[in-house]
C-alpha cells in the first residue's frame, strides 16, 4: 500500500460508505414506491393527470294535452372562484364586475371568505358573462347549465310549479314528479396536462347522462287561459278576496283546466306572497251550500223516497228546525220536488231530507266522494270535511242537506257533478295524462279509473233533468247559453270564520255541464267574498261559468250540439200513497198529449220544423212562441221534454 492510499483511505470508505448506504437508501425507497405503496401512488398519479367532471342531465319538459310546451330549459351561467388561487383579488373583482355590472365590493366581500370555494354569480344569461368566457382568469370557475323557464309566466302556474336554482321541482307538478323530470348525472372522465388545463381523450372512460322524462298533462293550455281570464275579469268586477274555477272532462275524470286566484309568476316565485303558490282547487276546503243540494236530490230519487211530483209546502220563506230558523231567498209556497232543487229553497230541501233519514243523506254524501281523497297525483290534497252519523247534532240533518256542516274542495265538488254527468260514475281525477322519455317510451300513464258507482244511469239522468231545470227556470239562469242545453246548480254559503258564521262574507260558487244530453266538461267557480249582490251563486258565479262554457264553444269545434233521442222512459218513482209504480212519465219524457196531470205543459220537439208548423203545435200546447231567422227550426229553449207553466215563452232559432 502506498502512503498515498493510506493517507486517503479513511476518506475513500466513508465516502464508497456513503454511496453504498445512499444507493441502498434510494433502492429501498423505489421498492417501496414501486411494490409496497404501488396502488397508492398509482391512485394519486391518476388524480394529478385526469379529473373526473360531472354531465349534467337536462330536466324533461313538461307539456299540455295538445303538446305545447308549458315549460323550457335555457342555458345560464353560474360564476364561482377559488379565492385561495386569486392573487390579486382587487383586479379579479373588477374584471368580473364588468362583465356583470355588479359592484366589484360584493365580489370582494365573497373573495374575502376562508372557503375552498365561493358562489359569486347564479343564474347570467350569456350576455353576461360574454366579456369573461374567452379568457383565462386564475381562480375563476364558469359553470355552465340549464335554467328552467316557463313561458306562459302565470297561466298554469299552480299547477306546474317550479324549480330551485338547483332545478330541484319544490311545487306542483315539478316537485311530484322531480324523480321523472330530473334524469340521472353523467360523467367524463378528462386528461389533465402539467399547467391545469383539461382535454378529452376517446381512451378515458365516459358515462353519458340520461336526460329527464317529459310529462305531458291532461290540461288544455286554451281552457286553462280562458278559465284563468274569466276568473280574473270576475274577481275584479266583485272585488272578490280570491276566485277558484275548475273543468273536467266527466267521461274520463281528465282535468282540463283549474285555477285559484290571486296567483304568481314561477319566473320570479318571490315577487309574490307564498301564499299564491298553492293550488287551492285542490289544498282548500269550503262550505259549499246548496251545490251540494245534489246529494239530498240523488239519494230521494235512488231510494224512491219521494216522487217527482210530491209537493211540499216550504213555509212561505221559513221554518224552524231545532230551535234555529231556517230561511229561503224567495217567499216559496208550495213547490214540487225537482222545482225545490231547481229554485234552491232551503225549506224544502230540509223536508225532503227529512222524509229520507240521516243514513241515505250520509251514504251518498260518502259515494260522490265528500269526506275522503279524491286520489289524485298532486301534493296537499285535502279530504274535506263529514261526520259520521254518530256525530251529528239534531241540527246536522237539515244543516247538511244544503251544503252546512260539510267541507268540500272544489275538486271533489267537479268529481260530483261528473258522477251526474257521467251517469253515475265515480271517477278519479286525472291531471298526468303520460310521461315520456327521451326515446319517446311510455314509462309513466294514467288511464280513467272508475272509484265506484254512486247510481244508476237512470237515476242520474233524472238529476240531471232537475239541474237543466235550474238553469232554464231557477236560480241558474245566468249560466245558460240560448240553443245549449245546459244542467247546473248555484250555491250561496256564509262564510264559518273564527267558530261562527259571519253575517257579510259568503262563498258563492255554480257547478254545472254541458251540453246536457251528451256532457263533455263540468264547469265547478267559486268566488270568496265577493261584494254584496253578487255573493249570490247565480249572480256571482254563474256568470262566470256561461262566459268560460261560451268561449270554449267558440274555440274548440269538437264540442257539437247532439239532438237527444226522445224516447219514452220507465217511471222511476213509486207513488208513497198507494206504494204503486206512479203512471206519470219522468221528467224528461216527451209526453203525447199537451199538458200533465198536474196542469203543467211539456215543451213539445219542434226542431227540424217549419215555421208555421212550429208555432201550431206550441200554441195547442199552450206555450207562447218567439223566434229569430228563417227557414226550419235548428234549436229551441227550453229544451224539448221539459215541464213548463201554460203560457210559458219558448224561442227558436231558424235557418
Amino acid at each position: 500500500m502506498t502512503k498515498t492510499y493510506l493517507k486517503f483511505r479513511p476518506r475513500v470508505t466513508v465516502l464508497s460508505c456513503f454511496i453504498i448506504f445512499a444507493w441502498v437508501g434510494l433502492s429501498a425507497r423505489l421498492f417501496q414506491i414501486m411494490v409496497i405503496d404501488n396502488d397508492v401512488y398509482r391512485e394519486q398519479g391518476i388524480r394529478q393527470g385526469q379529473r373526473q367532471e360531472p354531465l349534467l342531465a337536462v330536466r324533461g319538459n313538461i307539456y299540455d294535452t295538445k303538446n305545447n310546451p308549458l315549460t323550457r330549459n335555457i342555458i345560464h351561467y353560474s360564476l364561482g372562484a377559488h379565492p385561495s388561487k386569486v392573487k390579486n383579488k382587487s383586479d379579479f373583482a373588477n374584471q368580473i364586475s364588468q362583465s356583470t355590472g355588479r359592484e366589484s365590493d360584493d365580489y370582494l366581500i365573497k373573495l374575502s371568505s376562508k372557503s375552498d370555494f365561493v358562489y359569486l354569480e347564479r343564474n347570467l344569461r350569456r350576455n353576461k358573462v360574454e366579456g369573461i368566457l374567452g379568457k383565462r382568469i386564475p381562480g375563476l370557475v364558469v359553470d355552465r347549465k340549464f335554467k328552467r323557464s316557463y313561458p306562459h309566466t302565470h297561466v298554469g302556474s299552480q299547477i306546474i310549479g317550479f324549480t330551485d336554482v338547483d332545478d330541484k321541482g319544490l311545487i306542483g307538478i315539478e316537485k311530484e314528479f322531480d324523480s321523472f323530470l330530473s334524469g340521472i348525472n353523467g360523467w367524463v372522465v378528462k386528461q389533465v396536462n402539467g399547467k391545469g388545463r383539461t382535454q378529452v381523450k376517446t381512451s378515458f372512460p365516459l358515462k353519458p347522462p340520461l336526460d329527464g322524462a317529459n310529462i305531458q298533462l291532461t290540461i288544455d293550455l286554451e281552457y286553462q287561459s280562458i278559465l284563468q281570464e274569466e276568473l280574473a275579469r270576475q274577481m275584479d268586477y266583485a272585488k272578490a278576496k280570491g276566485a277558484m274555477g275548475i273543468l273536467m272532462n266527466p267521461q274520463t275524470g281528465a282535468i282540463l283546466a283549474m285555477a285559484s286566484l290571486p296567483d304568481y309568476n314561477p319566473n320570479n316565485p318571490l315577487n309574490t306572497p307564498q301564499e299564491n303558490q298553492k293550488n287551492r282547487i285542490i289544498t282548500d276546503q269550503f262550505e259549499p251550500g246548496s251545490t251540494y243540494k245534489v246529494v239530498a236530490a240523488t239519494a230521494a230519487v235512488a231510494t224512491k223516497t219521494i216522487s217527482l211530483f210530491d209537493e211540499f209546502y216550504c213555509e212561505d220563506g221559513q221554518f224552524t228546525v231545532a230551535g234555529k230558523i231556517i230561511t229561503d231567498h224567495e217567499k216559496f209556497g208550495l213547490l214540487t220536488f225537482p222545482q225545490i232543487i231547481a229554485h234552491s229553497s232551503n225549506v224544502g230541501t230540509i223536508k225532503i231530507a227529512q222524509k229520507l233519514g240521516q243514513k241515505p243523506l250520509y251514504k251518498y254524501s260518502r259515494d260522490f266522494g265528500f269526506g275522503t281523497l279524491t286520489g289524485i297525483r298532486f301534493p296537499g290534497e285535502v279530504q274535506g270535511v263529514l261526520r259520521r252519523t254518530k256525530d251529528w247534532s239534531e241540527m246536522s240533518l237539515a244543516e247538511v242537506s244544503i251544503g252546512y256542516e260539510v267541507a268540500v274542495s272544489a275538486l271533489q265538488l267537479a268529481s260530483a257533478y261528473s258522477a251526474i254527468a257521467n251517469g253515475g260514475v265515480l271517477l278519479k281525477p286525472r291531471l298526468v295524462k303520460q310521461i315520456l322519455s327521451q326515446n319517446g317510451k311510455v314509462v309513466y300513464k294514467e288511464n280513467p279509473e272508475v272509484i265506484r258507482r254512486v247510481a244508476s244511469k237512470e237515476i242520474m239522468s233524472t238529476v240531471a233533468d232537475i239541474l237543466v231545470e235550474a238553469v232554464e227556470s231557477g236560480t241558474g239562469t245566468k249560466a245558460g247559453i240560448r240553443g245549449w242545453s245546459i244542467a247546473g246548480k248555484t250555491g250561496t254559503a256564509h262564510k264559518f270564520i273564527n267558530g261562527e258564521y259571519s253575517k257579510n262574507k259568503y262563498i258563492s260558487n255554480f257547478a254545472g255541464f254541458f251540453p246536457a244530453e251528451n256532457p263533455q266538461v263540468v264547469c265547478v267557480i267559486v268566488l270568496d267574498e265577493p261584494r254584496y249582490g253578487l255573493h249570490w251563486g247565480g249572480y256571482g258565479a254563474a256568470p262566470v261559468f256561461r262566459r268560460v262554457v261560451q268561449r270554449i264553444i267558440n274555440m274548440d269545434d269538437s264540442i257539437q250540439y247532439q239532438q237527444p233521442k226522445i224516447k219514452a222512459k220507465t217511471p222511476l218513482y213509486a207513488d208513497i200513497s198507494t206504494n204503486n209504480k206512479s203512471s206519470l212519465p219522468p221528467l224528461s219524457t216527451i209526453a203525447t198529449y199537451p199538458k200533465y196531470t198536474d196542469g203543467y205543459t211539456v215543451v213539445p220537439d219542434v226542431r227540424g220544423m217549419s215555421i208555421r208548423k212550429a208555432k201550431q203545435i206550441l200554441l195547442s200546447s199552450n206555450m207562447r212562441v218567439s223566434f229569430k231567422g228563417s227557414g226550419t227550426v235548428v234549436w229551441q229553449s227550453p229544451r224539448p221534454g221539459t215541464k213548463k207553466l201554460p203560457g210559458s215563452l219558448c224561442t227558436m232559432g231558424l235557418n
